[in-house]
């Protein structure tokens, strides 16, 4: 089977260097992919957005099975236009990507079906959301509605903060004109936040194990919000079993059905960004399809076949599916650029991924692109730096020496991957 990862991340490396493990996958194609894709499979010059062109090379090609990493296709429509044709798409339709696609919408889905999530509000001017926020007169999260590279989001601890976040989205429109059409204001939740992932066949999920996901720039969650500095998996100690429970019986299962019952079923990975409150875990965000980095992290344990998983899913066979992990605990520390999020530095010289390929740690390719023989950072997040080991503190020892073997002037990291907590307190991490 010939198969096709779109995307051009790090979670998109990590798929493709899953998929091509699979026994029965002879050939590995990601579009347009990145200089470390192209180490183990075959780039593809066409861009995730352009949808025809991708389904024109998949039909030439005989694709057998396309696995979608990024959003913005999967919003547009892919997976109805490859089924249109006949091609098998892994990923949830358009309708069913609208809970990723639209903040509000996906706030107007927990409100319809009773799913616990935080109180909010909808703005379409900025004058309205402004007062709302002097109302509050205190902490508030600001949310830009349509897609933002998960940036969108501004956790306000003062309405000064939020009025700022409020003309960012509304006014500079800084993520984009269609994402600040809309803006949600809502109560700020308290407690640990988790990352749960779902394969989904419309009728039935499958769980993956749990992962910790690191979203601000800096040790101690401080700093802004970025794609996700780091993440770890599993995550011993730090859920209940009575909120295990809760996530699958009051989030999880009237998620699969209220879809259903809505007509747009929900097929391919589920992401439920997860806060664990004194009240339960409540929903903060659905996405789509894996998230970067909790996905690098997580295809280093999957010991099952990503390929027969997919297709189950695809073919509602999932009940037939139990996925089989590596016992050890995964790592992935996020390597980013100078000046990342606002305006990374890009163009500069990357060294030392010789060095790191010594040590036992598996290097995913993010933002990077290759200027002669020398490859340089292109993005904000440059590298996955991922590892395994029989405990965190062995992840941790792995991932942090390859990521101390690379070099790139502005190199930003946080220290604390799988030890926030501490770091909050102010343990050394």
């Amino acid at each position: 089977m010939k198969v096709l990862v779109v995307g051009s991340g790090g979670r998109e490396h990590a798929l493709a260097w899953k998929l091509k493990q699979s026994p029965r996958v002879d050939a590995v194609f990601v579009a347009p992919g990145n200089p470390g894709t192209a180490g183990i499979a075959t780039n593809v010059p066409i861009k995730v957005e352009q949808i025809d062109a991708l389904a024109d090379f998949a039909q030439k090609e005989g694709i057998g099975l396309t696995l979608v990493g990024p959003e913005v296709p999967l919003v547009l429509g892919i997976v109805d236009a490859f089924q249109a044709r006949g091609l098998r798409c892994w990923g949830p339709s358009k309708a069913a990507a609208k809970l990723e696609g639209s903040k509000v919408e996906m706030k107007e889905f927990l409100r319809r079906h009773g799913i616990p999530t935080a109180q909010f509000k909808v703005f379409t001017r900025a004058t309205e959301a402004h007062a709302y926020a002097d109302e509050l007169g205190g902490g508030m999260v600001v949310k830009a509605d349509g897609l933002a590279a998960g940036k969108g989001v501004v956790v306000a601890k003062t309405p000064v903060e939020a009025h700022e976040a409020i003309d960012r989205i509304m006014v500079k429109h800084e993520f984009g004109a269609e994402a600040g059409r809309q803006l949600i204001i809502e109560d700020i939740l308290r407690g640990e936040e988790i990352s749960v992932f779902a394969f989904c066949d419309g009728r039935n999920a499958v769980l993956l194990d749990l992962v910790q996901d690191h979203k601000q720039l800096r040790e101690g969650d401080e700093g802004p919000n970025t794609g996700g500095m780091g993440a770890f998996t599993p995550v011993p100690g730090l859920v209940k079993p009575r909120d295990e429970d809760d996530i699958v019986r009051r989030i999880l299962v009237p998620t699969m059905s209220g879809l259903l019952k809505e007509g747009r079923p929900f097929v391919g990975l589920l992401y439920m960004g997860l806060m664990l409150t004194d009240a339960g875990p409540k929903v903060l965000e659905y996405n789509v399809r894996f998230g970067d980095p909790e996905c690098q992290a997580l295809m280093l344990r999957l010991k099952s076949d990503l390929v027969q998983v997919c297709e189950a899913s695809i073919d509602g066979r999932l009940d037939q599916i139990e996925l089989e992990w590596d016992p050890r605990i995964g790592i992935c520390v996020t390597m980013a650029a100078g000046n990342y999020p606002d305006t990374p530095r890009t163009g500069v010289p990357i060294t030392g991924l010789d060095s790191a390929a010594a040590t036992t740690a598996a290097v995913f390719h993010a933002g990077t692109a290759r200027k002669g023989d020398q490859l340089v950072v292109a993005g904000g997040r440059v590298l996955s730096v991922c590892a395994l080991g029989t405990d965190l503190d062995q992840a941790r020892t792995t991932a942090y020496a390859a990521c101390d073997a690379i070099a790139f002037d502005g190199k930003q990291i946080r220290r604390d991957i799988g030890r926030r907590r501490e770091a909050r307190k102010g343990v050394k991490a």
